[in-house]
Parts: structure tokens; sequence; C-alpha cells
């Protein structure tokens, strides 16, 4: 798993409609029309992210937003997550279970390159619900900043066949524990 993040925190990355974005990004705290009962997805790679949301042009992802969580939080996130699909070698009924009662989900997809090419290794997805989105929106978030108009010049740039290797934010692998690492996919290399 690959992250921009520091000694206090983790950037995950989010799009939204203005709606939702605006009041977001005023409060510093995800605020109404936000519905806490849905689960929501933040994923660490600003480039999944990107190719999620059109390089914000999807309707209803035309903000995108850059929230930092604190590290604690995100690691109280994967500890309680389950992966949101069944490993092959596991017992389906345990993974069911598990599935039914975690707060989290887990998904690992191509990572993407900035012409959404498919990289040869994986991003992770976390999908928040129940106590754990309550954690993410009262607890976990140290700061959400606007990144559109950024992630409108790189598209730009892009399009314009320019080098943007300056306009991506710095990820690097992210430190899990070993069994944290295991219980939910990740390589640690």
């Amino acid at each position: 798993m690959r992250a921009a993040y520091t000694e206090e925190s983790i950037t995950v990355y989010q799009a939204y409609d203005p709606a939702i974005a605006a009041p977001a990004v005023a409060a510093q705290r995800f605020v109404a029309p936000f519905k806490r009962d849905r689960m929501t997805w933040i994923k660490p790679s600003f480039l999944w992210m990107m190719y999620r949301c059109g390089y914000a042009t999807k309707p209803g992802q035309t903000r995108v937003l850059a929230i930092d969580l604190t590290r604690e939080g995100f690691a109280w996130a994967l500890a309680h997550a389950c992966l949101s699909h069944p490993g092959r070698d596991g017992d389906q009924e345990s993974w069911k279970e598990r599935l039914r009662r975690s707060p989290v989900r887990v998904q690992w997809d191509p990572e993407r390159g900035p012409r959404h090419n498919a990289l040869p290794y994986r991003s992770i997805q976390v999908g928040l619900s129940g106590r754990a989105v309550d954690h993410y929106l009262d607890d976990w978030t140290v700061a959400i900043t606007d990144i559109t108009d950024r992630v409108r010049d790189l598209h730009t740039a892009l399009r314009d066949r320019r080098d943007v290797t300056g306009l991506l934010p710095l990820e690097r692998p992210y430190p899990l524990p070993e069994d944290l690492a295991q219980a939910i996919g990740a390589t640690t290399s």
C-alpha cells in the first residue's frame, strides 16, 4: 500500500458534488448534506481517485478533497476491516460472519498511472460504515483541502502531453505491522 503521510496523519481522497464538498471544506468536517448512514469509501491513492472520478469530470464527483486523517484512526479502520471478497484459502462462512459484523471493508484494485493505465501493484480502498463513519467524521479528520484546481491543472497537463511528475503527490509505501498487513491482504514490501 502506498500513501502520502506524515508522522501524525495519512492523506486519503474522495470526490463529491459541490453541495457536499463546499460545506465540508468550510467546516473542516463532513456535515450535512453528507449522510452518516451510508458507506463512504476513502482512497489513499491519488491516481486511483483520479481514475475513479475522471479527474473531477464525472457527475457527482466534480470536487476532489484531500482528507488528512490521524494515523491512529486509519489503523483502527484497518484493524476493524474485512476484505470485500473472501480469500482463496479462507473459510467462506467465517468470512461472511466477519463481513456482516465489520464496520470497514477493504478492497484491492490495480493501481493506476496518470493516464489510467493499470500498474503492476494494487491500491487499497477502504469503505467505512456505521461506527467507522462516526469516528471518521468526529475523531479522525485533521484537515480537509479542496484540491480540485490542482486536479484540473494535472488533467490539462496530461491532455497537453506535458510531464506531470511535479504535479503528483509523493506517495510511498505505508508502514503496516505484519499481522495487520496479513489481515487485510497487503504486502509489506
